[in-house]
Formats: structure tokens, sequence, C-alpha cells
């Protein structure tokens, strides 16, 4: 239906307010409550024939919040590491000065806290919390794992370190311990969230930590990068995502087993179904692995 409305092309970029929009004589309110428009947030309107993603939503929250709020947390998160951008069904976490009035929405969850001058970024059009804090604004409010995930994506892109992150921990804030505690189970290695959980399934059970996308070589030449290594006892561990059931990832997977078997490594391969779902079978086989290669 949407495609025989007739658009102005100043309200085609995104979200506005329709209020402007009518004060300004671009659309008259009989137009905005019609087919082709859809109201996002109260006076927020969209083009119905846009598809609706995190981000925008994002703006439609930007553009109904008081003057100095800014994207944090999980909003903030995706903007710097899209692999963990949240879906549009996901409220957007805004930031918002603590004396400032917003109401309350379901596709809008209001975090009111004081940011520092340094806190601040623009990315993407957005105004920000910058890698640093919103890793710790992250540790610091999620669960453990969910804190450990966001802060080795971060630390992977390369968009901040440790001691940046760490450095917040000074401030008075809620969640400080919790963050130190996080930030200790943080490795820059990891690729992906299961990378990540499948090395957490192990440490939080007692375990050793292994090193991450640890290289093998024989005299000198690369072998392979191994996920996880325990390297004392030529131990490797993988997380085998979907994409290693492809004929072509098989077939190389096939020729690098052999070529560390013949190193003299063992490789544990797991699944999402082992990690999520029997964490005991993966810590089980990794003990004994290590008990007995301790003998």
């Amino acid at each position: 239906m949407s495609q025989h409305v007739r658009y102005p092309s100043v309200l085609s970029r995104g979200p506005f307010r329709g209020s402007q929009a009518v004060a300004a004589g671009l659309i008259s309110h009989d137009r905005l409550a019609g087919p082709g428009w859809r109201r996002l947030l109260p006076d927020i309107h969209l083009r119905a024939d846009v598809l609706v993603d995190h981000y925008t939503w994002c703006e439609a929250g930007l553009l109904l919040a008081p003057k100095g709020t800014v994207l944090g947390f999980r909003s903030a998160l995706g903007l710097y590491c899209p692999n963990l951008a949240p879906d549009a069904s996901a409220p957007v976490d805004l930031i918002v000065p603590r004396s400032a009035s917003l109401r309350r929405h379901d596709h809008l969850w209001v975090h009111r806290m004081r940011l520092g001058d340094g806190d601040i970024l623009r990315r993407a059009g957005f105004p920000v919390t910058t890698p640093a804090r919103t890793g710790f604004d992250l540790a610091r409010a999620e669960g453990l794992v969910e804190a450990v995930i966001a802060i080795d994506a971060l630390l992977n892109r390369r968009v901040t370190t440790v001691g940046e992150i760490a450095s917040r921990r000074f401030r008075p804030l809620p969640g400080s311990v919790r963050a130190a505690r996080a930030l200790a189970l943080s490795s820059p290695g990891a690729e992906s969230p299961m990378e990540t959980r499948t090395r957490l399934v192990l440490v939080l059970a007692g375990l050793p930590m292994p090193e991450t996308q640890y290289e093998v070589r024989d005299r000198g030449v690369f072998v392979a990068r191994l996920d996880l290594a325990y390297p004392h006892c030529r131990l490797g561990i993988e997380y085998d995502g979907d994409q290693h059931r492809e004929l072509a990832a098989f077939r190389r997977d096939a020729v690098r087993a052999n070529r560390l078997q013949l190193c003299g490594w063992t490789v544990l391969r797991f699944t999402a179904d082992d990690v999520l779902r029997a964490p005991d079978r993966v810590v089980g086989q990794v003990t004994a692995w290590l008990a007995e290669a301790g003998r």
C-alpha cells in the first residue's frame, strides 16, 4: 500500500518528529496518520516501507530523548562489534543526564548517570560511549559470561584495552568489583562469543586459563592456529561452529588434524551442543586429558 504514497524527500531519510514536520508544512496531520507512515515513539514517525533495525530505533530514541543523551551498553557495543549488534526487538540503551525526564517506553531502556568528557564520542553519526566506557558499563551490569563476551569482542576489535577499561574501575560506581572479575577473565584472542563461552566453561570450572589463538609450529613452519591450547601438554581445544559442516571446511579440517597429530598434538573439538547443553562433558573430557598428561 505504501508504494502509492508520495513521500516528501526530506522525510524519507529516517525517523523524524511529526510535530516539527507538520509545523514546517512538510506534511499534514491527516497524511501522517495514514497508511504510508509508521509511528515508532510518541511524535516520532517513519516511512511505513522502511525496514526497521536496532539502529533505526536508536535514531528514534535520540530524537525523543533530552539533550545530552548518548547510546550506551548493548546499543553502543553493536556499533563497535557489529556481530553483537542487538536485533530490532531489543530495547535501545539510552544514557540520559540524571536530572533529565524521559517517559518509559518498551523500546527504550533509560540509564540515568553522569558521564565524563572522555566517555563520549561519535560513531556512525551517533553520540555513544567510548569503547572503554562501554566495556566497563557492560562489565559491571551484565552477568559474568555476557560481560566477558562483550569485553573479549571489544579487545579483539582493538578498539580498547584492558588497561583503558580497568581505569574506569576507580570511579565510585556500583558493580566495579564485578567488572574487575570480568576483566580478569577476558582475552583479546577470542574471535567469537562461542569461543569465549568455551573458555569460560573450563576456567569457571576451576581449570587453568588456556592460551587463546595459539600458533602451532613445526621447526618454525606454521601448522595451525588453535582456538584454545594448553601448550605444556600439547592439548588443543576447538569450538566447531556450523561452518565446519561444509564440505570444503571438512576437508581442510581433516588435513589440519593430521598435521597436528603428526606434531604430537591432541585436539578436542566441541560444538554448541557441548558448550551450551553439556558443559560438564566438556570439563570432564578436558580434565581427564590433563590428568593423564600430568602422570
